[in-house]
């Protein structure tokens, strides 16, 4: 079973397992840095160094996408 990935950033191990595993944790998570710090998705994954398509894999499969238009999962 594959988890989140990350890119070849220079971010510690610590700051890489900051995300939850959990996806309904994880999906809080994501949506309050959404509406807190960044202006889309695409930024905060490029900002955390992380897979976009990990993260939207893990949350559709609790039954949420992106809907940019609000800047959150629903």
């Amino acid at each position: 079973k594959r988890t989140l990935l990350f890119c070849g950033c220079d971010i510690s191990e610590e700051e890489k397992e900051m995300l939850p595993n959990d996806p309904v944790i994880l999906l809080s998570y994501i949506n309050t840095q959404l509406r807190d710090y960044y202006d889309s998705f695409e930024e905060l994954c490029k900002s955390l160094c992380v897979d976009a398509g990990d993260i939207i894999v893990k949350l559709s499969g609790i039954g949420y996408e992106y809907h940019p238009e609000t800047n959150q999962f629903r």
